[in-house]
C-alpha cells in the first residue's frame, strides 16, 4: 500500500497514495491509525487528495476508527482533499455528519494547533481552581 506518513510536533498526515479505498488497503489504515495512536500521536489529518474512487462505503469505515481513536486519546481526526465522487459517496453513507472534513492541509494543521490551545488553556483554568 501506498502510504505517507508525515509527523509533525502535533499531529500527524497521514496520506494514502492510492486511487482508490479497497478492502486490500483499508484494513492497513486501520492499523496505521492504531500505531499512530499507541505513539502518543492524538491529532490526525487524513489526506485523501490522491482516492477519487470507492466503490463500496464500507471501506470508508476506516475512517471511523482513525476518529474514534483520536477522540479517546482527546485528539482530533480530520479528513481533507476529498475528491468530488468520494464526497458523493460520504454523503450517501451519512459520514459527512459524524467526521470532520476540513478544505485544505492548511486549514487542518490551523485547526489542530487552536484545539491544542484551547486545551492548554482550559487545563491552565482548571488548576487554578
Amino acid at each position: 500500500m501506498a502510504l505517507t506518513v508525515d509527523k509533525h510536533e502535533k499531529y500527524v498526515v497521514v496520506k494514502l497514495n492510492e486511487a482508490q479505498f479497497t478492502n486490500d488497503n483499508t484494513p492497513l489504515l486501520k492499523s496505521e491509525f492504531i500505531h499512530l495512536t499507541s505513539q502518543g500521536y492524538r491529532n490526525i489529518i487524513m489526506d485523501l487528495s490522491s482516492v477519487q474512487h470507492c466503490t463500496d462505503s464500507q471501506d470508508l469505515s476506516c475512517l471511523l476508527v482513525g476518529d474514534r481513536l483520536c477522540k479517546k486519546e482527546n485528539g482530533i481526526f480530520l479528513i481533507t482533499g476529498v475528491s468530488t465522487e468520494l464526497e458523493k459517496i460520504i454523503e450517501i453513507s451519512g459520514l459527512d455528519e459524524t467526521l470532520n472534513f476540513v478544505a485544505s492541509l492548511e486549514e487542518a494543521a490551523d485547526l489542530v494547533f487552536m484545539e491544542e490551545i484551547e486545551k492548554d488553556l482550559l487545563d491552565d483554568f482548571d488548576e487554578e481552581d
